[in-house]
């Protein structure tokens, strides 16, 4: 089983890595993007074992606790 964990910024907080690869791919002649924003992604090989809800509690308290700042991200968890 494994759990997928997106974090991103909340729409709101300033993306300065985002704003330097917008640039960037821009400058490399790609037009029409209106915004980029940049975030993490994790994969969490989790026991197989695991009910699907003890897994997702989980993998949801790793993205809250550990894996993302709650005051700034958001955060996405799927269970594959």
């Amino acid at each position: 089983m494994k759990a997928k964990v997106y974090v991103t910024l909340k729409s709101g907080v300033l993306d300065p890595q985002g704003k330097a690869i917008q640039h960037s791919v821009e400058l490399l002649g790609f037009n029409g993007i209106a915004d980029i924003r940049q975030g993490k992604y994790f994969e969490i090989a989790l026991d197989a074992s695991l009910p699907e809800a003890q897994a997702r509690e989980a993998a949801q308290r790793m993205a809250r606790e550990v894996l993302s700042n709650p005051v700034i991200e958001d955060y996405r968890v799927e269970i594959e």
